[in-house]
């Protein structure tokens, strides 16, 4: 089947692979006409109530932690990006750097984990502070920000950034041998923090009783054949993942990355299968309510979700196997707002409602309707509009309330997201696990403080304070130090810099061109021109 077996995929079709493997599966029943006593009911037939699920969680739902304790922002963020991951990505970027970025006259310099601090620091206050161009972020003056070059100059850290790599050229070349059989594994370069940040966001929370499964886009345009295509997405190119995060919060629990194929294929669709990869019950424990939309709802998977003791409901399109294909009594065009019909077979619902358009749904939880009501904007008899209470089955309120755990995830990456422009596939993917690791111990942090009844800080607030927290463990900036003011009556005067041809050349702090005078006081680059130096020293009032 295009786009899960098989070693290559074509980024173009793969949308198309997608819906190809599930209208394979679910066509096969397309000519079935349903039984010949099956009929959509109406709102005056009654239905049962099914048996609601006994909530069993593996752990206590919530944060894993001490709750007593107040911990610090950074304290909560290594729980996702320990010194341990930390320290192999500092040795994995020192081994790639002194491998292809080092030359007779420009050696590599080995960072270090403080070094990586650093650039993390920056990395997150770089998705806080926007400017146009890279380098303003460590230019001088009034206009511009000085916490930049507080932390780590320019060259230093873009050094780190060309750099960074996360596994070791051992590892990679060990892959690389393997291209073209089944063992090669596509997301090698990523496999040492990838399983670091799953593992994380599963052990230090655990999820409430609703939890959705959803996909999730990360934008790239790197040439790489796990790359999708999804001309209806707001992200169109880039990797997908599936994810399944708790309904309450939105916290992150598990999430896997497509990469051409799936473990343990069962045969009954690519949906099928993300979803059963998701629902480890082991880990999990029983009687939770999964939200799914229409991509992954079929009778077949709500049925074997259901004998694992997992309750499910979700949109569902009309040519899934099971579902019924009568046409007896159903919504027709003449049907009003509000108007419902339903039909149970065994422990699955079918609903359909109609709203603006049709509605249809499949559920293993709810009853087919109730006194429930929504309002909607309706015409009257003469023409004007009115607002009016129209019924909403049970099953459709729930969807809207549960459905969203992993759109309000993405929502909150999005606010201040570090990632920034880069062909390097893996990079983008190190930059995606820092967002999700700071957005996961944000929410961390807000269960924890409202448990002991305090304000939690907001989300800006919160990676403002990662950021200074890393700074402060990160090492000294190697930043030219700040002279201190002059002494009265001493003078500014334009002396030659000495040293090497590099040293001798260095920047204007007004014009930012090499200039080969500093001021022999402050030590400050300032080119040869008239009054060029008191316009800077009257500027710095110096």
């Amino acid at each position: 089947v295009s786009g899960n077996s098989g070693d290559e995929i074509s980024e173009v079709d793969t949308e198309m692979s997608f819906d190809s493997e599930e209208e394979e599966i679910n066509n096969q029943a397309g000519s079935s006409t349903g039984r010949p006593d099956e009929e959509w009911n109406d709102v005056d037939v009654p239905d049962i109530s099914p048996p609601q699920p006994t909530f069993r969680p593996k752990r206590e739902p919530g944060p894993q932690l001490i709750l007593t304790v107040k911990y610090a922002v950074l304290q909560l963020f290594q729980l996702f990006f320990t010194s341990t991951i930390i320290q192999k990505i500092v040795e994995n970027t020192n081994e790639f750097g002194e491998a292809h970025h080092k030359t007779p006259s420009n050696p590599w310099i080995h960072i270090t984990s403080e070094d990586m601090f650093s650039f993390m620091a920056l990395v997150v206050f770089l998705g806080l502070v926007k400017w146009r161009a890279f380098t303003d972020y460590w230019r001088g003056g009034k206009m511009y920000l000085q916490l930049p070059k507080k932390i780590m100059t320019g060259k230093k850290f873009l050094r780190i950034s060309r750099t960074l790599h996360l596994s070791s050229l051992v590892a990679d070349a060990a892959n690389e041998q393997l291209r073209g059989t089944p063992a090669f594994d596509r997301l090698a370069q990523i496999k040492p923090l990838y399983e670091e940040i799953r593992e994380a966001c599963r052990t230090h929370c655990h999820p409430s009783q609703d939890i959705s499964i959803d996909e999730r886009m990360v934008a790239s345009k790197a040439r790489i054949a796990i790359k999708q295509y999804m001309k209806n997405k707001p992200v169109r190119w880039g990797f997908k993942q599936f994810v399944l995060a708790d309904s309450r919060n939105g916290y992150t629990w598990d999430f896997f990355i497509y990469g051409g194929k799936i473990e343990g294929q069962t045969g009954k669709g690519f949906s099928y299968d993300s979803v059963m990869q998701l629902t480890d019950t082991k880990l999990l424990g029983t009687g939770y309510k999964l939200y799914v939309d229409n991509f992954y709802s079929s009778p077949t998977l709500f049925r074997d979700l259901l004998e694992m003791k997992i309750w499910a409901c979700g949109t569902i399109r009309t040519n899934r196997i099971g579902f019924p294909k009568t046409n007896l009594n159903c919504l027709t065009s003449k049907s009003a707002r509000g108007s419902i019909r339903w039909i149970r077979k065994d422990s699955l619902l079918f609903v359909q409602w109609r709203d603006t358009k049709d509605v249809l749904m499949c559920s293993t939880i709810h009853t087919a309707h109730a006194n429930d009501y929504i309002q909607r904007r309706l015409k009257d008899a003469a023409g004007h509009w009115e607002v009016k209470d129209i019924p909403i089955p049970p099953a459709v309120k729930e969807y809207n309330r549960c459905m969203g755990g992993v759109d309000l995830s993405d929502a909150l990456i999005g606010y201040y997201k570090v990632i920034h422009k880069t062909m390097k596939w893996y990079k983008t993917f190190f930059y995606h696990f820092m967002d999700i690791a700071i957005v996961n111990a944000f929410l961390l942090h807000k269960d924890l403080t409202k448990g002991r009844r305090e304000i939690p800080l907001s989300q800006k607030e919160f990676r403002e304070t990662l950021a200074e927290q890393l700074a402060e463990v990160g090492s000294p900036s190697t930043a030219r130090p700040v002279p201190p003011p002059a002494p009265y009556g001493a003078h500014h005067k334009p002396v030659h810099i000495s040293g090497s041809s590099t040293a001798g050349r260095l920047r204007c702090q007004l014009c930012h061109k090499k200039a080969p005078l500093k001021c022999s006081l402050c030590d400050v680059m300032l080119c040869l021109l008239p009054n060029r130096d008191n316009e800077w020293h009257t500027a710095n009032d110096m």
